[in-house]
């Protein structure tokens, strides 16, 4: 069964969501966080939501305040989009934890994996990072990176002189056409907190086991990147590199999930599979 659900985010704006229960009792939560541009419905993340779901744990799929998306394909809200940080997204992640701890949303007292994609994965990490110690993050358990940039600055040298300037840059979404703006915020919250923004560094402070996939063809974000985040915390980080996957594993938009999954993908998702069924025990 899937149901959607709204609960507030950062900066007054809304967090979307889509829980997918499993028959009986579940043996944990899995939170999905998507990437830059992405959103709760993108691609491989239904799919990969009904196969853990199917293996017994809650799921939610969230679309993040400043993702600009509600439910369903449609188009982004700039207004969101363009105020977007990562503190933003930290911020989220963590009140969809702690709804999930206090009951609000499903999975009270169960085990927490954050598994995010892209720019996701480095927010989930992030947000690991910062808050691993806070009551509200205590049932986390886990955290998976898929595809995940090392660094938290990779917009083009004409963009950071553009929100150096004190001026907005354009992005254009291929998906549905929109110019999309990201304000000198983004920037400036970064300045603000060097520290908090240092990604090796606060990797190096999860105190949680994390798995670390990507593929050894992606060239939105090289492979090497995930060799770099688990250089940042070798105690507790493991990698699996992917043979011939791309950045989304072969994985079109939309995907859908009873669709037939590529050979990238599959084999993604009997790793991740692994690894949940070991960490739910």
């Amino acid at each position: 069964m899937v149901t959607e659900w709204s609960i507030p985010g950062s900066d007054e704006f809304t967090i979307h969501g889509s829980t997918h229960l499993p028959a009986g009792d579940a043996n944990g939560v899995v939170i999905i966080v998507h990437g830059y541009m992405g959103f709760k419905e993108y691609g491989m993340f239904p799919w990969l939501a009904s196969q853990i779901c199917d293996q017994g744990a809650i799921v939610h799929r969230i679309n993040l305040s400043h993702s600009g998306m509600e439910h369903g394909q449609g188009g982004f809200n700039d207004e969101a989009f363009r105020r977007g940080t990562w503190n933003a997204a930290v911020e989220d992640i963590v009140r969809v934890v702690g709804c999930v701890q206090e009951g609000v949303l499903a999975g009270q007292g169960k085990g927490i994996i954050l598994l995010g994609h892209s720019r996701g994965g480095s927010s989930c990490l992030l947000a690991a990072g910062r808050h691993g110690g806070d009551p509200l993050m205590q049932m986390v358990c886990g955290i998976v990176s898929l595809s995940a940039p090392a660094s938290l600055r990779r917009f083009r040298d004409d963009a950071w002189a553009t929100l150096e300037s004190g001026q907005p840059f354009i992005l254009r979404s291929n998906r549905t056409g929109q110019n999309l703006h990201v304000d000198p915020i983004w920037l400036e919250s970064q300045l603000a907190d060097p520290a908090g923004h240092d990604l090796l560094a606060q990797v190096g402070e999860v105190i949680v086991p994390i798995v670390l996939i990507h593929g050894s063809e992606d060239a939105t974000v090289s492979a090497s990147d995930a060799v770099s985040l688990a250089s940042a915390n070798p105690g507790a980080s493991t990698v699996h590199i992917i043979e011939g996957a791309d950045h989304v594993f072969q994985t079109p938009n939309p995907f859908p999930p009873d669709a037939p999954a590529s050979p990238a993908l599959q084999s993604m998702w009997c790793y991740l599979s692994e690894t949940l069924a070991d960490w739910f025990q």
